[in-house]
């Protein structure tokens, strides 16, 4: 969407206030390609022509002078000090108070034990910075809480058992003990302890390891667990003490941190970003604020980010793409001063409330990406998180990466999913007015949605991914290698003093690498001339004989041979400085693969990246980093994942022509293109060039048509297209072909990449490939660029945050044409790069009925959570209402109150995995709360029944826009989420009819015509539920539309069977008990897995290897048990079961996944 109008009058005001100096958009720069008109494109130029046009002149005064202004702001002062050091608070006190009245409250001392259990073994404790917890006065509290509040909370320390909890009661999922206030004011000093020492260069970063958590506390209201919202605090705090400008925040806990969205929601200073279940409003706090369109109102508006998951389940690679997608961009474009994250860690696979599927790995790679902003200024502060286990293992890889520690390979980052990527499409709509970064080039890719990919139905990415890794952390001696030799200098140009390839590039960035002292923080390794063996993995044998030849020659036949290539001169000395550029690269690929080192940087000379297998070109002889790539697959005995990106201006014609047949290796070239008129001419370097036979789709170009490309476009290009294709690649290894000649200033290039931007580049790359990544010298003829460039690079490798980095503009429309011709290329090959089509533009309470495609269920048997045979009465989401308080303090009204609608799908089940009659979030009996099963006739704090608001005692489905202020209302029967598969609204399915019971509750009945609706009248959507386990379609799955006193709604109601003569086929529980932990017996999937009933052996289900599905064939075993959501599938009824036989097998198996007993329905 293109901001147009008053949206565009919007962008540039917000524009001026990020950067009051940055100029308005600059318009697209698309070079012409400057053809005669009737005339083909031209061929290579010859020698001649590269001398003429390419000397090395020397830039006009003003170009001189504004090259030198702009490298006077990096911080390369090699008297100063890289700032180090992580710090970290914790302290025992904050294990003082717990829930008096419930053991098992999931908020408990044991989290911080498991932690520091945790930090011990791995021996991280010794490596932070400890700093001293100090409590939060109150003049600091009252930066974010009302002082009523502060008081009241400090009177609780005198309080006994009863008068806490029936304070507490008062308040929504939250807990007293007489040491609540001291601790939640310690927690809050925590952070502001770490914000001083950051802020003060004490040390780089730091995390909090703190309780209570606090982002759901608002300005006078307990919520969720917390007192005070430490973050907000601290984010107050920093402005007021340090006059830091702006903060962004960053949640990453599984519920909606809304006390920190209300505090700052119409502040420009203070970015908030918060990534979370939703479920469209089902999962708690219940907020229609809580959806992507809230975003932030008065001169905050576009300051609110929300990027609600809307099914359960979620990976590594969705949070990765809404960090690539949404965060980085617009964070470049707010430049931070200070990042702040609400760390839970409730989304790790494993926990009982998130329910989602990230690893501990993932977590760290969010970590990474995260310190790359701010200048490396980062806090991590703990909220939720209750498997001890997950929640330690979280903590630690977080810490590790503060620390330095290369990100662990993930164990299978694949792509995001379909309800992901509708989720960030949302966001991304609902942004676009207010970030300039975020406009998306003037053509939309056409058909731009998943339909007619067959998705979800593809493997996980375009290769196998790796066995699940355990998390290393290796030890190094060094870090960053170094390859170097002044040999390289003796290849020169016997006939041009001026020609731009001079041997003064490699000295000339090592003596800068000494002056900042950084060649003495890297170890040097010792290196040779590459073997015939290595040369001859990329190039002919008849080739490598007729350079080695030239060794011999006269200056007279040397001059021949060169110009019977392409842009070439060869001395005497040529092949020896060939060989020993390529040796060089294979010795630091050695010690990295050998882990001597981590990475590394390869000064080298010649450059390599234009010679083809048979020929010289373009001041390249030898491919240095095509031989090192094939030394990297040989010494590790196997077809190594290599992720080959290529930075130089000019496209790397003979790399791509090495690997075009190669699936192992994945090139991405970004360069001028200029409509195949820039060196090296012709259509090899269009972005349709994808590679050949099993190599199709690993090759990837990246072609600018015109000059002036920047930082702002090749981020662009990392966050839209390189990483997510690298990420769902998973490379075990990462080359760069670092040609800096689309640095600014370059006599060839005509591009303005700073060395900031370099070292950013680089930065994001490391995340990649548990780190292992090498630079190899390329292009470059500005001898100041390339020597401020590498050096920025080489700070990068050694762990360095990277510099602020300030953008002057946002992308060119000319740069994002090219970057989106190049996705609408690849999204057939990278499921990453599939976006899906908004069609809901109307927001998200329309009254409008939208009917969602029903896709692959993600969790099997949830449809049936919608009924029950002993007529359990359906969850519409009648929740414990949010009190007045919260009501009253999120701002804006961004939505009105009008009729909702939703179908709840197989894939998006009403209650996300809960049992049997049970709410989502908790487990709790249906007469509970979803959050904290405090029973349904409590009141809220102000005492309305929970019937009725908070804030006018009206019954729910009557509130007003007014009464909705922010969002803060209750959800009872939320829209579905916008996504790329809607259709136009259907009508209720005949029989089906609604009876309503007391208490605006209501349970549908469907009558047997609808059940026996036969196969042809039921729509392929909606056959597809029931068949999450191997089934087939599920002719009892009808939609329903609900009336009467709920809001009108459409359902999908399952109805299992009473009864099934394979009953007799259950087996008792085995004496080793049921462990509804345990991963498919045949692959080891976490998710989706089953358990038959007769032998207890465990697999997973269809949709992830359908290992159940094969063990039913080969056993004929009939009756499985789901351990996502309990339900009981008989794959020879191919239908549901539910009978008293099963409640025993079904309630051991809640109480395992649980830790309490099942509430039968009565």
């Amino acid at each position: 969407m293109t901001s147009t109008g008053q949206d565009s009058t919007t962008t540039r005001q917000r524009r001026s206030r990020h950067n009051p100096q940055s100029p308005s958009k600059d318009t697209s720069i698309i070079s012409k390609p400057g053809v005669k008109k009737g005339a083909g494109l031209r061929s290579s130029p010859k020698l001649a022509e590269v001398k003429k046009r390419g000397r090395m002149k020397k830039p006009g005064q003003a170009a001189e002078q504004d090259l030198v202004v702009g490298l006077q702001g990096l911080d390369l002062n090699p008297e100063v000090k890289a700032l180090t050091g992580t710090g970290l608070v914790f302290d025992e006190q904050l294990n003082d108070f717990h829930c008096l009245w419930n053991d098992s409250c999931p908020e408990r001392p044991e989290r911080l034990h498991a932690i520091k259990e945790q930090l011990i073994q791995e021996g991280l404790l010794d490596r932070c910075v400890s700093f001293q917890a100090r409590f939060a006065e109150k003049e600091e509290l009252t930066l974010i809480h009302s002082l009523e509040y502060i008081d009241l909370m400090e009177t609780t320390q005198y309080m006994n058992e009863e008068e806490l909890h029936v304070l507490a009661d008062t308040y929504n999922s939250v807990y007293l003990h007489p040491n609540s206030y001291t601790c939640a004011c310690l927690a809050s000093g925590s952070v502001l302890r770490l914000v001083d020492a950051v802020l003060g260069a004490e040390i780089r970063n730091g995390m909090a390891i703190i309780r209570p958590p606090g982002h759901h506390a608002q300005h006078s209201l307990m919520d969720g667990y917390c007192m005070f919202n430490h973050v907000a605090v601290a984010a107050r705090y920093a402005q007021r003490k340090h006059g830091i400008k702006r903060v962004l925040i960053v949640d990453l806990d599984v519920h909606h941190g809304q006390g920190t969205q209300f505090a700052f929601d119409q502040d420009p200073s203070v970015l908030c970003f918060s990534i979370h279940r939703y479920e469209q409003g089902r999962f708690w706090p219940h907020l229609q604020a809580s959806n992507w369109s809230t975003t932030g109102s008065g001169q905050g508006q576009g300051y609110t980010i929300n990027v609600p998951w809307n099914q359960v389940g979620m990976r590594d690679a969705d949070y990765i793409a809404a960090f690539l997608q949404i965060l980085l961009p617009v964070a470049l474009e707010f430049q931070p001063q200070l990042v702040l994250v609400a760390a839970g860690f409730d989304a790790l696979q494993g926990d009982p409330k998130g329910e989602m599927a990230v690893t501990p790995a993932g977590f760290a790679q969010l970590t990474h990406l995260l310190m790359g902003l701010a200048g490396g200024r980062l806090i991590l502060s703990l909220e939720g998180g209750y498997n001890l286990r997950s929640l330690a293992e979280g903590v630690s890889a977080s810490i590790h990466t503060l620390l330095g520690d290369p990100c662990p390979m993930l164990e299978c980052p694949g792509a995001p999913c379909q309800s992901a990527q509708s989720s960030l499409c949302c966001t991304l709509e609902a942004l676009e007015p207010f970030w300039e970064i975020l406009v998306r080039s003037g053509a939309t890719p056409e058909g731009d949605s998943m339909e007619g990919d067959n998705g979800e139905e593809e493997e996980e990415g375009a290769w196998p991914p790796p066995a699940p890794p355990v998390l290393m952390w290796p030890v190094l001696q060094a870090r960053t290698g170094l390859v170097y030799d002044q040999r390289m200098m003796d290849h020169y140009n016997l006939w041009d003093n001026h020609h731009p390839e001079v041997p003064q590039r490699v000295s000339r960035i090592m003596c800068r690498l000494e002056e900042l002292g950084l060649a003495g923080r890297c170890l040097t390794l010792p290196i040779r001339p590459a073997t015939d063996t290595e040369l001859l993995a990329c190039h002919s044998a008849e080739y490598i004989g007729r350079l080695r030849a030239t060794e011999k020659m006269k200056n007279r036949e040397l001059y021949r041979e060169s110009a019977s290539f392409d842009s070439i001169y060869i001395c005497p000395s040529t092949f020896a400085c060939a060989r020993l550029a390529a040796g060089a690269a294979c010795c630091l690929v050695e010690a990295v693969l050998a882990g001597e080192v981590l990475n590394g940087v390869a000064m080298v000379r010649p450059p390599g990246h234009h010679a083809e297998k048979g020929a010289a070109c373009g001041f390249c002889f030898f491919n240095s980093v095509a031989v090192t790539a094939r030394h990297a697959q040989a010494i590790s005995g196997h077809a190594l994942r290599i992720l080959i990106v290529d930075w130089d201006v000019h496209h790397g014609n003979g790399t791509q022509h090495i690997f075009e047949e190669d699936p192992s290796v994945l090139y991405i070239s970004l360069h001028r293109y200029d409509h195949g008129t820039f060196f090296p001419m012709g259509d090899e370097g269009a972005s349709n060039q994808v590679g050949r036979a099993a190599g199709t789709g690993f090759t990837v170009n990246v072609a600018w048509n015109g000059p002036r490309m920047g930082d702002s476009e090749y981020l662009a290009a990392w966050h839209r297209l390189v990483l997510p294709i690298a990420y769902e690649f998973n490379p075990e290894l990462v080359l760069v072909s670092a040609g800096f000649d689309a640095a600014w200033g370059d006599p060839l290039g005509g591009c303005q990449l700073s060395p900031e931007g370099y070292a950013h580049l680089t930065h994001l790359l490391m995340g990649l490939a548990g780190g292992r990544i090498i630079l190899i010298l390329e292009g470059g003829y500005n001898l100041t660029s390339i020597s401020e460039s590498m050096a920025a690079c080489t700070r990068s490798l050694l762990g360095d945050p990277p510099p602020l980095l300030t953008l002057s503009r946002p992308p060119l429309l000319g740069a994002l044409a090219s970057i989106t011709e190049t996705i609408q290329v690849h999204r057939r090959y990278w499921r990453s790069l599939r976006t899906m089509k908004v069609e809901d533009k109307e927001g998200p309470f329309s009254s409008k009925l939208i009917t969602k495609e029903a896709p692959q269920p993600a969790t099997p048997g949830s449809a049936e959570r919608l009924t029950t045979l002993e007529g359990n009465v359906l969850d519409a989401g009648v929740e414990k209402a949010t009190s007045a308080s919260s009501v009253q303090e999120s701002v804006p009204a961004q939505t009105k109150s009008e009729t909702v609608v939703v179908e709840l799908t197989q894939d998006q089940p009403s209650e996300a995995g809960a049992p049997l009659g049970q709410t989502a979030s908790e487990g709790a009996p249906l007469d509970q709360t979803a959050s904290e099963g405090a029973p349904l006739g409590q009141t809220t704090s102000e005492g309305a029944p929970l019937g009725q608001t908070a804030s006018e005692g009206a019954p729910l489905h009557q509130t007003t826009s007014e009464e909705a202020v922010g969002g803060a209302e209750p959800i009872q029967s939320p829209q579905a989420s916008c996504t790329a598969s809607q259709t136009p609204p259907t009508s209720p399915v005949h029989g089906a009819t609604l009876s309503t019971l007391p208490g605006n509750l209501g349970t549908w009945e469907v009558d047997n015509k609808a059940q026996e609706a036969s196969e042809s009248e039921i729509p392929a959507e909606e056959r597809l539920l029931g068949q999450a386990a191997g089934g087939q379609d599920m002719d009892g799955s009808v939609p329903v539309q609900a009336s009467g006193d709920i809001d009108q709604a459409m359902f999908y109601a399952v109805t299992p069977l009473l009864w099934c003569p394979h009953l007799v086929e259950l087996c008792p529980i085995p004496e080793t008990g049921l462990d509804v932990t345990q991963p498919c017996q045949d692959c080891g999937a976490l998710q989706e897995n089953w358990a038959c009933l007769s032998c207890y052996e465990v697999y997973c289900s269809r949709y992830v290897n359908a290992h159940m599905v094969r063990h039913h064939e080969s056993s004929g075993h009939p009756l499985v048990l789901s351990y996502v959501d309990l339900s009981v599938w008989c794959y020879q009824c191919q239908a549901y079961v539910h009978n008293q036989a099963l409640l025993h097998v079904k309630s051991v198996a809640h109480q395992k996944k649980f830790g309490e007993d099942m509430p039968h329905p009565h």
